[in-house]
C-alpha cells in the first residue's frame, strides 16, 4: 500500500536564504508554486510566498526579507488529513516536510495528495454517501458508528463536513446493508437527513401523500 511519505519529493531544491530575490522571482516565474522552502545553511526557515516576492528589491537577499517567511510544514509521520490541514490553513499549494530531527526532507504538492485521497476506500469503494446534521450537543461519532453496524452497515469513513455553534454536520459514506433502514434509524435518533436518496422510504411517502392531496385539491 502506498504511503503518504512516499509523495515526498525534492523534484526542485529548496531557496537558500543567500539567493538574491532576482533569482526567487525567475523561480516562480517557472512554476506554479504558491510558496517554497527556504534553508539557511541547511536549516528550514520557512516558505516564501510568490505573491511577496514580486514585491520586493530584487537586488537582494532572501535573508533581508526572512521576516516576511511563513513557518508551516508537515511532520514526514503526519497522517494525510493532517497534511491535508497544514494545506488547507495556510493557502499553500506545497507543504515542505520535517523528520524528526528537524532536518528538511523535501516537500509535499497538493495535487498528490488529493491523488492519494482518491486512491482511499472513502472515495475509491462504491458506496452511498449520508449527510446528516444534529444539535452540537447531542452528536456522537461513536453513536453514528453504531447506526450504521446495526444496520449490517460498513463504514467507509465519516468526516465533519459543516460545523458551527449550535449544529454539527457530518458525512457518512457505507456500503453493505440498507440505506433506508439506516436513514430511518438516524431519524429515530433525532438526526436531519440533510442528503436526498431515492431509497428513502419517509421522503417517498410524504412525496406520494403530497400528490395524492394536490390531486385531491384539483378535483
Amino acid at each position: 500500500m502506498t504511503e503518504i511519505s512516499d509523495y515526498i519529493t525534492n523534484d526542485y531544491k529548496a531557496i537558500d536564504s543567500q539567493e538574491t530575490i532576482a533569482e526567487v522571482q525567475n523561480f516562480f516565474e517557472e512554476v506554479t508554486f504558491s510558496h517554497f522552502s527556504v534553508l539557511n545553511e541547511g536549516i528550514y526557515i520557512g516558505c516564501i510566498a510568490s505573491d511577496d516576492v514580486e514585491t520586493f528589491d530584487d537586488d537582494k537577499k532572501v535573508d533581508d526579507y526572512k521576516y516576511t517567511l511563513e513557518g508551516f510544514f508537515a511532520r514526514k509521520n503526519m497522517i494525510w488529513l493532517d497534511v491535508l490541514e497544514v494545506f488547507a490553513k495556510n493557502h499553500s499549494n506545497i507543504v515542505p516536510v520535517l523528520g524528526e530531527d528537524n532536518a528538511y526532507l523535501g516537500y509535499y504538492e497538493l495535487e498528490d495528495i488529493v491523488k492519494f485521497f482518491h486512491e482511499t476506500p472513502f472515495l475509491k469503494e462504491q458506496g452511498a454517501v449520508i449527510v446528516v446534521e444534529k444539535n452540537a450537543v447531542d452528536y456522537s461519532m461513536g453513536q453514528i458508528t453504531q447506526i450504521v453496524e446495526s444496520n449490517n452497515g460498513k463504514l467507509l469513513g465519516l468526516f465533519i463536513s459543516d460545523a458551527s455553534a449550535e449544529k454539527i454536520e457530518v458525512t457518512i459514506k457505507i456500503a453493505m446493508g440498507s440505506t433506508n433502514e439506516i436513514i430511518q434509524t438516524f431519524r429515530r435518533y433525532n438526526y436531519e437527513i440533510v442528503s436526498e436518496h431515492n431509497e428513502d422510504n419517509y421522503i417517498n411517502n410524504l412525496r406520494e401523500r403530497s400528490e395524492y392531496l394536490e390531486k385531491y385539491l384539483n378535483i
